[in-house]
């Protein structure tokens, strides 16, 4: 088993799936974990300024978005794990599922997202602040196995949205308008972040919905 961690290692390092589980189940310190491949990365550690008002805009904007299309019955699970027993985990920052069939929880059941139970999620996306680079790289490549339909990695130094949707191989390919909400075109989600050079990030989110 794992014993130490330290936040600024940031590597791949080797483990078990039982490490990962000791980890995710650890009552003391809560982490932000990914699996793949008997391989464990870690995030520890409060999120810095830029990453939670980032974060919670995108929250609002998922909300604008759910008050225009009340039909499609959007749901939101951020930060939650997610997990496809014994081979892979990923804890993405934005995570949403459009129908009925979103996951549910009951008492005395697992409080993470069994993927061999309900279906993969429509959508994830992750706020890079200090991990842009495993962002487009390996949380990218695992999220294509897991079959996630649409993924979003907000560059918050940039003010910038890379988009991915899956194809019919199963590999991300950058797109300019969102597949998973309709008609959402990704230059408006980065005009939204330029909001935040001068403006609060509610502020930018009555701006979004001022546009659509």
């Amino acid at each position: 088993m794992i014993v130490a961690i330290k936040p600024q290692q940031q590597v791949w390092q080797k483990a078990t799936w039982d490490d990962y589980v000791a980890l995710r189940d650890d009552d003391l310190d809560r982490y932000k974990l990914f699996f793949d491949n008997q391989h464990l990365w870690v995030e520890m550690g409060a999120e810095g300024i830029n990453h939670a008002r980032f974060d919670d805009l995108f929250v609002m904007i998922l909300f604008i978005l759910a008050t225009k299309f009340p039909d499609r019955k959007l749901s939101t699970f951020g930060g939650c794990q997610i997990e496809q027993k014994g081979k892979r985990a990923v804890a993405p920052d934005i995570v949403l599922y459009i129908g009925d069939d979103a996951p549910t929880w009951k008492a005395g059941q697992p409080r993470f997202i069994d993927l061999d139970k309900y279906r993969s999620p429509n959508l994830v996306g992750e706020i890079s602040d200090t991990t842009l680079a495993i962002d487009l790289d390996a949380k990218k490549r695992i999220y294509a196995e897991l079959g996630i339909s649409e993924y979003w990695v907000i560059d918050v130094k940039a003010y910038r949205v890379f988009a991915f949707r899956l194809d019919e191989d199963g590999a991300y390919k950058e797109c300019e308008v969102s597949q998973v909400l309709p008609n959402l075109a990704i230059a408006l989600l980065e005009q939204t972040l330029e909001q935040l050079t001068t403006k609060t990030n509610t502020e930018a989110a009555i701006w979004f919905s001022e546009q659509i």
